[in-house]
Protein backbone atom coordinates (compact mmCIF):
# COMPACT_ATOMS: atom_id res chain seq x y z
CA UNK A 1 0.00 0.00 0.00
CA UNK A 2 1.53 3.41 -1.09
CA UNK A 3 1.50 6.13 1.33
CA UNK A 4 2.64 9.56 1.65
CA UNK A 5 2.85 11.98 4.46
CA UNK A 6 4.28 15.07 3.99
CA UNK A 7 6.04 17.76 6.62
CA UNK A 8 7.46 21.15 7.79
CA UNK A 9 4.33 23.47 6.87
CA UNK A 10 3.80 26.39 9.09
CA UNK A 11 3.21 30.29 8.99
CA UNK A 12 6.70 32.05 7.97
CA UNK A 13 7.19 35.60 7.28
CA UNK A 14 7.69 37.34 3.72
CA UNK A 15 10.88 36.38 2.50
CA UNK A 16 11.91 33.76 4.88
CA UNK A 17 12.18 30.02 4.22
CA UNK A 18 10.64 26.46 4.79
CA UNK A 19 11.83 23.36 4.19
CA UNK A 20 8.83 20.33 3.52
CA UNK A 21 9.39 16.61 3.41
CA UNK A 22 7.32 14.27 1.84
CA UNK A 23 7.85 10.66 3.18
CA UNK A 24 7.15 7.73 0.53
CA UNK A 25 6.40 4.08 1.72
CA UNK A 26 5.08 0.75 -0.37
CA UNK A 27 6.88 1.21 -3.59
CA UNK A 28 10.32 1.57 -4.80
CA UNK A 29 11.21 4.99 -4.73
CA UNK A 30 14.03 5.59 -6.46
CA UNK A 31 12.25 4.66 -9.44
CA UNK A 32 9.51 6.77 -9.06
CA UNK A 33 8.69 10.24 -10.18
CA UNK A 34 7.76 12.40 -7.39
CA UNK A 35 6.23 15.95 -7.57
CA UNK A 36 4.63 19.15 -5.60
CA UNK A 37 1.53 20.65 -5.93
CA UNK A 38 -0.10 23.47 -3.95
CA UNK A 39 -3.70 24.72 -3.94
CA UNK A 40 -5.69 27.28 -2.37
CA UNK A 41 -9.37 27.53 -2.01
CA UNK A 42 -11.48 28.05 -4.94
CA UNK A 43 -8.70 26.92 -7.32
CA UNK A 44 -7.37 24.16 -9.20
CA UNK A 45 -4.37 22.62 -7.82
CA UNK A 46 -1.22 23.76 -9.55
CA UNK A 47 2.34 22.50 -10.44
CA UNK A 48 5.25 23.53 -8.33
CA UNK A 49 8.05 21.52 -9.07
CA UNK A 50 8.68 17.67 -10.24
CA UNK A 51 12.14 15.44 -10.02
CA UNK A 52 12.39 12.39 -11.88
CA UNK A 53 13.93 9.05 -10.89
CA UNK A 54 17.31 10.45 -12.34
CA UNK A 55 16.92 13.36 -10.46
CA UNK A 56 16.25 16.05 -13.20
CA UNK A 57 13.89 18.85 -12.15
CA UNK A 58 11.09 21.17 -13.55
CA UNK A 59 9.58 24.13 -11.67
CA UNK A 60 6.66 26.54 -12.56
CA UNK A 61 7.98 29.90 -13.30
CA UNK A 62 6.74 31.33 -10.67
CA UNK A 63 9.07 29.30 -7.61
CA UNK A 64 11.84 29.13 -10.35
CA UNK A 65 15.19 30.58 -8.60
CA UNK A 66 13.60 30.51 -5.43
CA UNK A 67 11.81 26.84 -4.88
CA UNK A 68 14.33 23.66 -5.13
CA UNK A 69 13.20 20.26 -5.09
CA UNK A 70 15.48 17.45 -3.97
CA UNK A 71 15.17 13.74 -3.21
CA UNK A 72 16.60 11.34 -0.89
CA UNK A 73 16.76 8.02 -1.88
CA UNK A 74 17.89 6.06 1.01
CA UNK A 75 15.47 8.44 3.28
CA UNK A 76 12.37 7.62 0.72
CA UNK A 77 11.81 11.23 1.14
CA UNK A 78 11.15 13.86 -1.15
CA UNK A 79 11.96 17.70 -0.27
CA UNK A 80 10.87 21.74 -1.52
CA UNK A 81 13.44 23.96 -0.27
CA UNK A 82 11.31 27.45 -0.63
CA UNK A 83 13.12 30.82 -0.12
CA UNK A 84 12.43 34.34 -0.48
CA UNK A 85 8.85 33.36 0.02
CA UNK A 86 6.27 35.72 -0.63
CA UNK A 87 2.38 36.00 0.39
CA UNK A 88 0.80 34.26 -2.57
CA UNK A 89 3.03 31.26 -1.82
CA UNK A 90 0.40 30.58 0.61
CA UNK A 91 -1.38 27.16 -0.25
CA UNK A 92 -2.26 23.80 0.88
CA UNK A 93 1.35 21.48 -0.63
CA UNK A 94 0.65 18.10 -1.71
CA UNK A 95 3.12 15.68 -2.46
CA UNK A 96 2.34 13.51 -5.41
CA UNK A 97 3.87 9.83 -6.70
CA UNK A 98 3.47 8.16 -10.27
CA UNK A 99 3.45 4.76 -10.18
CA UNK A 100 2.50 2.56 -12.84
CA UNK A 101 0.85 4.81 -14.23
CA UNK A 102 -1.43 5.89 -10.91
CA UNK A 103 -1.01 9.08 -8.68
CA UNK A 104 -1.07 8.69 -5.38
CA UNK A 105 -1.16 12.23 -3.29
CA UNK A 106 0.32 12.90 0.38
CA UNK A 107 -3.05 14.61 2.40
CA UNK A 108 -1.28 17.93 2.34
CA UNK A 109 0.46 20.32 4.88
CA UNK A 110 -0.27 24.09 5.15
CA UNK A 111 2.03 26.86 4.35
CA UNK A 112 0.85 30.37 5.24
CA UNK A 113 3.15 33.63 4.51
CA UNK A 114 2.41 36.66 6.59
CA UNK A 115 3.31 40.08 4.88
Amino acid sequence: QVQLVESGGGLVQAGGSLRLSCVVSGTIFSSTTMGWYRQTPGKQRELVATISSGGGANYADSVKERFTISRGNAKNTVYLEMNSLKPEDTAVYYCRAIIENRLYWGPGTQVTVSS
